[in-house]
Order: C-alpha cells, then sequence, then structure tokens
C-alpha cells in the first residue's frame, strides 16, 4: 500500500501517558491514562491478542478534551495471567472486570471505543453491568455476528503464538499478520512490537499474551453471538467496519443499521480487520459522534 500519509507520532499530552494498575474482580490489571484533568471520560479497549497500547494514537488525539482510560485486558500486556483461564478469558469476566476498573476509577458516565474483542465487551456492558453508564459506543470492525473463516483465521495465530530470535523479527511478524490494519508508519510499527513483547526463558520473544486465551472461542463457543444483546441496546452506536474487512460482513453491518440501536456505520478505505485507529481519518470521525454525547 503507498505510503500517502504523513509519519505521524504519538502526541502525548502534559498529562499522559500514565501507566497504573488496580485490581478488578480479584485480577490485577493495568491501563494507562490520558488527559487525566478532564472531567469526560473515554474507555479505549484493544482486540484480542493486542494490548491497551494500541490505543496510544486515539488516546494522545482524544485527551486533548477527555480522560481516556486504555486497560489491558486480563493475560494480555502488563496485566495479570488468569489462574482460571477456562472459566474467566470470556466477555462475562471481561465485563465484570470493566465494571470494577470504571468503579474504582469513579466513572459514573463515559464513553466506549472498543477495536474487535474490545467492541464486543462494549456491546455486552453497554447491555448488562454498566448499562446507562457508557453514554455512546464506538465499535471498530466488530459487530453481533463474526464471520466464521475470519475467526479461524485468528485463531490460527492467536492461539500458537511464534517466537523469535530478535524483537525485529518479531516486527516482521507483526507486520505481516497485522498488515489488514491499513497504513501504519514505521514508528507505529515499533511501538506496536515494543509494547506487545515479552522474552521467554530461552532468550526469544514472542508476543505479551497468555496463548491459552484464545480457549475463548472453544469453551464460550458463543460469546460473540450477539444479537440478542445488540437488540437490547439503547445508545448511540458507531461502528467503522474496514472496507476490506473478513470479520464485519456487509450484510451484518446492513442490519446493525436496521435493527437495535441502528447504528451509524462508516466504511474505512484501505484497511481490513481492524482498522488502527492512528490516522486523522479515523480521529475526526470517532471525535465528532463522541461530541454530540
Amino acid at each position: 500500500m503507498p505510503n500517502t500519509h504523513a509519519s505521524l507520532p504519538v502526541r502525548p499530552t502534559a498529562a499522559g501517558p500514565r501507566s497504573n494498575y488496580l485490581r478488578c474482580a480479584g485480577r490485577e490489571i493495568h491501563f494507562t491514562e490520558w488527559g487525566v484533568e478532564h472531567s469526560r471520560s473515554v474507555i479505549a479497549w484493544h482486540g484480542l491478542a493486542r494490548t491497551g497500547r494500541d490505543m496510544d494514537p486515539l488516546a494522545a488525539q482524544l485527551a486533548q478534551h477527555y480522560h481516556v482510560i486504555c486497560p489491558d485486558t486480563l493475560g494480555r500486556g502488563l496485566s495479570q495471567w488468569s489462574p482460571q483461564p477456562e472459566q474467566e478469558y470470556c466477555l462475562d469476566f471481561y465485563v465484570h472486570q470493566a465494571q470494577a476498573l470504571a468503579n474504582q476509577l469513579g466513572l459514573a458516565q463515559f464513553h466506549w471505543v472498543g477495536t474487535s474483542m474490545g467492541g464486543a465487551i462494549g456491546m455486552v456492558a453497554a447491555a448488562t453491568r454498566l448499562k446507562g453508564r457508557i453514554l455512546s459506543l464506538v465499535l471498530n470492525d466488530i459487530g453481533p455476528e463474526m464471520a466464521a473463516p475470519a475467526v479461524q483465521r485468528i485463531r490460527s495465530y492467536a492461539g500458537r503464538p511464534e517466537a523469535f530470535d530478535s524483537v525485529s523479527e518479531l516486527e516482521q511478524y507483526f507486520r505481516k499478520i497485522y498488515q489488514p490494519y491499513g497504513w501504519i508508519s514505521p514508528e507505529q510499527w515499533r511501538l506496536l512490537t515494543e509494547s506487545s513483547v515479552r522474552r521467554l526463558p530461552d532468550g526469544r520473544v514472542t508476543p505479551h499474551y497468555d496463548p491459552a486465551m484464545a480457549g475463548q472461542f472453544e469453551h464460550h463457543p458463543d460469546d460473540y453471538k450477539l444479537w440478542s444483546v445488540w437488540d437490547q441496546l439503547n445508545l448511540p452506536v458507531l461502528a467503522l467496519r474496514g472496507e476490506h474487512s473478513d470479520l464485519l460482513l456487509p450484510e451484518v453491518a446492513q442490519a446493525m443499521r436496521e435493527r437495535g440501536p441502528r447504528a451509524q456505520v462508516v466504511e474505512l478505505p484501505d484497511c481490513g480487520h481492524a482498522p488502527a485507529l492512528n490516522v486523522p481519518l479515523h480521529w475526526d470521525l470517532i471525535e465528532q459522534f463522541l461530541a454530540k454525547y
């Protein structure tokens, strides 16, 4: 893909990012905070095999007006790995932890931006434990139904993460499997890699997550069948779909326009699953949507 964008390094605000830890539903969760001086808040939640640092570019932008909280999901990044993976790596437990996080941070109401799994957590939270507290919902390439071939593609690498002798080799691996994210600057690829790497006892490096988290698809096979949840939602929803997404199919996006909360759906060019939320087009769409509520 041609480099049609200027280099877009993260622009931290004076008040962020700040790294913090809290025990949520009995497990330690790591999160970064941006723009802590603001009264309006946004929780920005990452995708399945990623970390909260993926939200850095968006958070740096939103932090001009919002307090932005970017958690690492249980078993990812710097958050604790679950000692009960079959029970706790599931949407219900993630929502439980999200509620505990919001309570401890004193967030009475807030907006939610979620990429892939993070969007699914937001949908369930808005219909259950955090109903009435989530003011608006931004779903990044996720809906109430996921295409089975895309799920299988993601499972093929998420459950068996590869290991490499060097961080540079890991970055090349990420560039390959996350090519559908769309254009990403060299600086952003480096951040994506360095913020999601861990070293194994043999000295090699691998993605920074618990491989057991992919067992969600086996132990909770209905987790992402969310039409019943979707039809319960009664809040503004912006659904972003990557133009070439193999996970959120056009017919599902159309149904999201027509039922439940009747989402505003916007297709983002030059990317698939999932848009990286790292360029002004993405930021502007989200900021303009959030400003209405």
